[in-house]
């Protein structure tokens, strides 16, 4: 097996498949630490990584002397080719998987594992084909995607639920604390309603590796899906189970409704933050006479409060919130408003922007 690629282009490849491997699944078996090369005949070379619930791939450009499978250990193969100074790079990997790298003046040489060993694709028949531009699928990823739960007590909460529903995809996160969802028609739709449970890391990784305003296919089976760009393909199980009825959750109705600028918010929100210990961990919000004031208080800390100007004139009210649960939609959108909408201090209180975007938080009853 013999073939040279663009140094650059092959560091990237790899730092884009080799985010999954781990310590945990290298231990459990070794060739889960290699990255498996497949150069062809067409003059692609091929770079795959899988922990057996995620699995990466994807291709670049190359001089193909030799077509073959191989694998080498990907950290220590990116990690090398990242130092080499050369533009191009030589590889020649004999029957026993040695693998001789050659790159402007540098000599080295790698002890690979057989590609026989690499776990095979399995391939999965698609009961609903997704397409979405790749800028607005990243976008819906990254509003909702903070709300998933890192508790393993419940398997399904662990991952984000895809809904299709009339021409509409709703993506949605929670913990049981707070809920958020993202909503947005597809390019194109195939294949009809129904649910889909996609696991954290796969949609993390998808988001990570997601550029520009191509398009991103998105294939779901009855118990995996594959995204599939020009640039990567990510193939993920699915979690099974029944996701909780995220739409009861949401108020039919709230009294008030205030619109809130999303920059200032945050930025006075996590000044005032620095005031709280772990033991007060719950921020004030007080609506009043055209203000929003913040207020927070430690009794190991201090004490400390700012307000912004808000065009609001009902009743004055106090509510409390957790203030990384009220930050983390502001982090994560690039609306410049968010509606504020509130019955009273104890009901959910709901976050919405004009492109699709709900959030559903609950108060903090203070003692």
């Amino acid at each position: 097996m013999k073939f040279t690629v663009n140094r650059e282009k092959l560091q990237k490849a790899l730092q884009k498949v080799g985010s999954i491997i781990t310590a945990r699944s290298f231990s459990m078996m070794p060739i889960l630490g290699n990255v498996l090369m497949e150069a062809k005949e067409d003059g692609k070379l091929v770079l795959t990584t899988t922990d057996l619930e995620v699995r990466i791939s994807t291709a670049i450009e190359a001089q193909v002397e030799e077509a073959g499978r191989s694998t080498a250990p990907a950290r220590k193969l990116a990690s090398l080719v990242a130092c080499l100074d050369g533009a191009e790079v030589k590889f020649d990997i004999d029957g026993d998987d040695h693998i001789k790298i050659s790159c402007s003046t540098g000599r080295y040489k790698l002890l690979g594992l057989s590609a026989a060993d690499f776990p095979e694709n399995s391939d999965f028949t698609s009961v609903r084909e997704l397409k979405f531009k790749s800028c607005d699928l990243k976008r819906m990823i990254g509003a909702i995607a903070y709300s998933v739960s890192v508790d393993d007590s419940r398997k399904v909460l662990t991952g984000v639920m895809l809904s299709c529903r009339e021409s509409m995809v709703t993506l949605v996160a929670t913990d049981g604390k707070r809920m958020a969802m993202q909503e947005k028609a597809p390019e194109a739709m195939e294949g009809g309603d129904g649910d889909t449970i996609i696991p954290l890391k796969a949609i993390n990784e998808v988001k990570r590796m997601l550029e520009g305003d191509g398009i991103v296919s998105l294939k779901i089976g009855e118990k995996q899906c594959a995204f599939s760009t020009s640039e990567f393909e990510l193939a993920t199980k699915l979690i099974e189970g029944q996701y909780p009825n995220y739409r009861q959750v949401v108020p039919a109705s709230f009294k008030e409704n205030i619109e809130l600028p999303v920059g200032t918010l945050l930025s006075k929100l996590e000044t005032v933050s620095l005031l709280l210990s772990e033991s007060s961990s719950f921020v004030i919000l007080r609506f009043e006479d055209n203000k929003l004031i913040l207020q927070a208080a430690s009794s190991e800390v201090g004490e400390g409060n700012d307000y912004i100007e808000i065009a609001y004139s009902g009743e004055p009210f106090d509510i409390s919130l957790n203030p990384v649960f009220l930050a983390d939609p502001l982090r994560n959108t690039d609306m410049e408003k968010i509606s504020f909408k509130v019955n009273d201090p104890i009901n959910p209180v709901a976050m919405e922007t004009t492109d699709g975007f709900l959030y559903v938080i609950m108060p903090i009853r203070k003692r």
